[in-house]
Parts: structure tokens; sequence; C-alpha cells
């Protein structure tokens, strides 16, 4: 077995009576549930994906043996629900002569945008054919194509965890020698770095575009009333109440989905927070229960100023109420623009970076790489995949994807921000930006629910209750990691 390639050993609950023990491959790395926790029926599909292989010399009987037909039938079930994830792998065979590059992008919202650039590349290129993907669900496909060893050759994926355990497993080629590098922003190449379970030599993406969150607010709503954007907590707080005098909902949450929980607890955390503190806990040098008191307690203090029963809408609900002026202000991050803007198209939407300081100097935008191109290490066309990167990093077709996202710029250059994003052009300019703290969270200890269950507990030990959590949750998602970066520090 390879090097990157780890085995583990949990029971599977087949009926009440027989337990069997299977060995399940976990190649690449990048999924950790816990290392004693057991599949059992009715585990989520997405995590069973990654059992890709039931080695038959390793499994152990139970209460009962179980026959082998049955293993081989299961074995069977597992290849089946794993090839049903809408796998066509598209191959690499052109009709003509042409180098094909092929890419896979996890954003359909910019499948146009896509599907444009591949026709003008095709169009000016004789000797490179390219094409690309914008599916559903992208993220599934991918790795479930990576376990075909069915690879793209490019992949445009977000900066967070995924990256990350891509990065650990090999997947992806260092790319130093792309010049194309020289016009990235320091600060988006930096945060990458960040993301490394221990430090790597080279470069493994391009950031292309990031985003930006903190408040979104109603331009007109604040002149019509003479507010002024906070600048320190203080500030906002008091915003808050003014607004929330006047009538208003001073803000609009939709915590029912509770992925929107962590808009909040980003925009706060990157300003109370190191942006390392994920690999200083993995170190021993720190803990979660310290680090995050101050952001713990300030996102709940925010609930005094939402929508009555915040939990009980979601973010298709919350976006449409601030579209229709029920709130002043929408707690979220750019990508909520084009879908507030859908409801209303004359709202007049601009954003401020969330004052989670008391000092305005201490304020930091929470901003990410939300899409960057990364090249897999398998790929043997690197001359053409470069020739693509350099196509999709022109300034026409870098501030065309801008404009139709509402994304902030990771490449160099004088580009046109949206509109809705100018009172952020200070922080973005000089690079004041830190990584969301969530982009470090493995997706298997689902924080977004934790935060929900937090803010809806109104025990006096809520707080300590959920910062324990954090930490004995952290440890039983990531104990191979903290291993590896234990043994990078022992110089092993």
């Amino acid at each position: 077995m390879e090097n990157n390639t780890l085995c583990n050993r949990h029971s599977l609950g087949v009926n009440n009576h027989t337990k069997m023990y299977v060995t399940y491959t976990r190649i690449y790395g990048w999924s950790d549930y816990g290392g004693e926790s057991s599949y059992q029926p009715g585990y989520r599909l997405e995590n069973m994906m990654w059992m890709t292989l039931l080695v038959y010399d390793y499994i152990i009987p139970g209460e009962k043996y179980m026959k082998k037909d049955k293993i081989k039938g299961l074995v069977a079930s597992v290849v089946i629900i794993t090839m049903s994830f809408g796998l066509c792998g598209c191959g690499n065979k052109s009709t003509d002569n042409r180098i094909v590059v092929e890419m896979v992008q996890y954003k359909p919202e910019a499948a146009d945008y896509f599907e444009q650039l591949e026709k003008e590349f095709n169009a000016t290129h004789d000797d490179i054919q390219l094409k690309i993907d914008s599916p559903n669900d992208a993220m599934t496909i991918l790795k479930t194509r990576f376990i075909r060893e069915d690879n793209p050759d490019i992949i445009g994926i977000g900066g967070d965890s995924n990256f990350s355990n891509f990065i650990d497993a090999n997947m992806l080629m260092d790319i130093s020698d792309y010049d194309g590098l020289e016009m990235i922003k320091e600060n988006y190449l930096a945060i990458n770095k960040d993301l490394e379970f221990v430090p790597q030599e080279g470069i493994y993406a391009v950031p292309y575009a990031a985003n930006a969150a903190g408040i979104l607010y109603n331009k007109d709503m604040f002149e019509e009333n003479g507010w002024e954007i906070p600048t320190t907590w203080n500030e906002f707080i008091s915003l808050c109440e003014t607004i929330e005098e006047s009538g208003k909902h001073p803000l609009y949450f939709g915590f029912k989905d509770t992925w929107t929980t962590l808009a909040p607890w980003n925009a706060l955390a990157v300003g109370t927070c190191d942006s390392d503190l994920a690999y200083q806990v993995n170190s021993g040098n720190a803990t979660f229960s310290e680090a995050y008191e101050e952001t713990a307690t300030k996102i709940k203090v925010l609930l005094n100023y939402a929508e009555d029963n915040p939990v009980a809408y979601g973010y298709n609900d919350a976006c449409t109420a601030f579209a229709r002026g029920e709130s002043a202000m929408y707690p979220i991050g750019s990508y909520a623009i084009p879908q507030i803007k859908s409801v209303n198209p004359d709202i007049n939407i601009g954003s401020f970076t969330f004052p989670a300081n008391d000092k305005k100097e201490d304020n930091i935008l929470n901003s990410g790489n939300d899409l960057m191109f990364c090249v897999m290490n398998d790929c043997d066309k690197k001359e053409a995949v470069y020739e693509v990167l350099d196509f999709l990093l022109e300034d026409d077709n870098v501030q065309t994807y801008l404009d139709a996202q509402s994304a902030v710029p990771c490449k160099k250059g004088e580009f046109e921000l949206a509109y809705e994003l100018q009172d952020m052009k200070e922080y973005i300019d000089n690079g004041i930006v830190a990584d969301f703290q969530d982009h470090h969270y493995p997706s298997e200890m689902a924080v977004d629910a934790m935060i929900q269950t937090y803010l809806l507990d109104n025990d006096e030990d809520a707080l300590d209750t959920f910062l324990k959590k954090f930490d004995t949750e952290w440890v039983r998602y990531n104990r191979d990691i903290i291993e590896k970066v234990k043994r990078y520090q022992e110089g092993e």
C-alpha cells in the first residue's frame, strides 16, 4: 500500500445479531472519522464513499461468521453506490491532434462564465483543447474520480480543508515554477500556506478570486436615518440599539440553515483570534476554549438584535427579508449579494468589515480564497496547463468573473471592485485580511451545528459546555493531523 494510503478498522453493524469488522482504505487521507467511531446502518452516504476497498483478508467475524458470498455482495453494493455518483469521467482524447486539458471547477453558479471561457480559449488555440465541467456537488464527484484514478488536469476549488487534505495526500503538483504566481497578491498565497497541516515546500494553487464577509447594510436606510458605519464593537452595539429603537430589526440571520451561523462566527473570529489558531492547537500551544471565548460570547450578544426566533428561518428567508428592508444589516458574505438582488434588484447594498474589536486598527476583513486553480500531481501536460492558467489570469477574464460574482481579485492590478464592496476597499487594497476560521475545520466535525446548538442553549454553563466540546471534538476528528504535527515538530 502506498505511503499516502491509510487503513483503519471500524465496526460495521449489519443487523442486530451480526457484526463484522471491515478494513476500509482511506486513500489520500481526506477524512478522519475519529478513529473509534463506528459505521452504522444509515451512516451518511457521502461518508461511506470514502470506504473505497473492503479487504477480505481483514474481515473479522463478530458474534457470527458471515458467509463470503454475503461479504462479496456487500462489496458489490458499495461499489455500485460509489459508481452511481455522476461518474462519467471525461476522457482526454480529442478528435484532432490537440492536447486536451480538462478542468473541473466546483462553483456551479459560475458555470456560464466558464462555458464562455472555454469557447474563447478553444477559438484562439489550435494546439490545445480546453474542457471545463462545472457540476453540482463537484467535490463529491472529484473525490470519487480520485478514487478511480480518473483525475482531471486542473481543479477549481476553494481554500478550505479539502485543499489541506489534497496537499497532505500529495495529490497536487508543486507549481512554484509557474511564472503567473508573480501576479498573485502575497497575502492570498500566505493564506494557502496557513492551510497546510505542516509546512510544505512549494506552492500548490493559483488563487483566483476571494470573497469578503462582514456586514451587508442597506445604504439608503443608513442615509435616511443618519446612521454611521461603526468602527468598533461598542459602536456596533450602540448602532444596533439605535436601529431597534427605530422599529427595524438591526440584524437578520436565518440560522435554520446551520452553515449560516459560520458567517458572523468567522467575521468575529478573524478579529479576535490568530489566523494560525488551528496549527497552534494541533501543536499543543493553544486551546479553542481559551481562544474562542470572546468570539463565542460576542456572537451570542448579537441574538439580542436579531429577528424573532432566527433558527426558524433559513438563508433564502434572510436574503429575502433583507432585500425587502426588514432589517438594516445582514451578517453574511459578499456571495449573498446576487441572491438578495434577485429579490430586489434596486436595493442599495453596502458592506463593511465586522468591527469585532475595541480599536478600529485591530479590525481585520474576513476574506479567503473562494476560487483557486490546482494542477493534479499526475498531470503530464504541464506546459499546456500553464497556458490555460495564463488565459484564465488575463485581466479581462478576471474582471468579468469579479463583476459576475461580486468577488475580490487575488491578482495584482487595477481591478474594479463591485460597488457593494467599496466600503471594504481600504482593507482589500492594504491586505488587511485573514482567512475564514472554518476553512480549517473538518466537515465531519459539523461546527456549524455546534454553534447553532450553543446559540439555542440558555443554560448558565452554555458557553463553557460549547468551548469544551469544541476542544474535545477537535481532537476526535483531527487525531491523525495532531500526530502528524507532533512528528514534524520532533523532526521525524
